[in-house]
């Protein structure tokens, strides 16, 4: 299955209020957290408004943030929280490619319990810390039976902490991180990653747009959202821009024409056309089609 994922809202497991306002918001996909966002004392009575939230918005892309593979509540969030309807899971503090390997045979357990198909439920490592940066090769290719993981994300707050260092507007301290995220994804042929949200001020919107600007320019698909108001902006950037569909669908039709005469390379508009520029502007239409079914 491939997902529409330019934005993807976090809201708290707690607050079912706000669960459903998320709804309203055009984000791509709603998380709904139970993680950072829950306190421990509200952790377990959280799990139910999940459950209720997702069968009252079945037909729509959620995904439930977890607890730590290594904390008290993983079992109970995957046991009471995961049914059908979740779309997949974002596995927070993901360090190593062993932690794939143990949340796969956690998850084939709760299918079998729940009756869903084998291998539904999506794994998507919160990539947050300088040891997940170090193994992200070994963590974006990790194989599974059956395969679990769609694509990583990156948390940027739990990262800098761990790095002892600030995020700052510019964001040059996470150039690195993001690159090397970006990178192993397209290396291990899963989709592309999610960036990090912005959280340095969340009134600040022409920030935000830079923010996100710079990490679709190393290949990031989409951008995590903490409020409603970075839905918009972020769904923006992320959308092909319509003359960038036009000039893809020139190209397509044009090499098309081409190939059915014999050619493989072709000049449009005294630009060079192969295979590769191609394959981009396909991308580019499957995209803009994507956006368009979800209107």
């Amino acid at each position: 299955m491939t997902m529409l994922i330019r934005t993807a809202l976090f809201v708290p497991g707690n607050r079912p209020d706000r669960i459903e306002k998320a709804f309203g918001t055009g984000a791509d996909v709603i998380i709904i957290d139970l993680e950072d966002a829950v306190p421990l004392s509200a952790k377990a009575s959280s799990r139910p408004h999940v459950r209720e939230k997702v069968a009252q918005f079945a037909d729509r892309m959620i995904l439930v943030r977890t607890n730590a593979l290594d904390s008290d509540f993983i079992k109970g969030d995957l046991d009471e929280a995961i049914v059908e309807g979740v779309n997949g899971i974002i596995l927070p503090k993901v360090e190593r490619a062993d932690d794939i390997a143990k949340i796969n045979t956690l998850l084939i357990e709760v299918e079998k319990n729940r009756a869903l198909p084998k291998g539904s439920i999506c794994v998507f490592p919160l990539i947050e810390s300088a040891a997940a940066v170090q193994h992200i090769d070994d963590i974006a290719s990790t194989k599974t039976t059956p395969q679990r993981i769609y694509t990583v994300m990156f948390g940027a707050a739990d990262y800098t902490l761990d790095m002892g260092i600030e995020m700052t507007l510019a964001g040059d301290e996470l150039f690195y991180a993001r690159s090397r995220i970006a990178i192993a994804c397209r290396a291990a042929g899963i989709a592309p990653p999610v960036d990090t949200p912005f959280m340095i001020d969340l009134k600040n919107r022409e920030a935000l747009i830079a923010d996100a600007l710079r990490a679709k320019a190393l290949g990031f698909q989409g951008k995590l959202v903490i409020h409603p108001n970075q839905v918009d902006p972020c769904n923006k950037i992320f959308s092909p821009l319509p003359e960038e569909i036009r000039k893809a669908e020139k190209i397509v039709q044009a090499f098309e024409e081409a190939e059915a005469e014999g050619t493989g390379v072709i000049q449009l508009e005294g630009k060079f056309i192969d295979y590769p520029v191609v394959k981009r502007s396909k991308a580019i239409l499957a995209l803009a089609a994507a956006i368009s079914r979800k209107k």
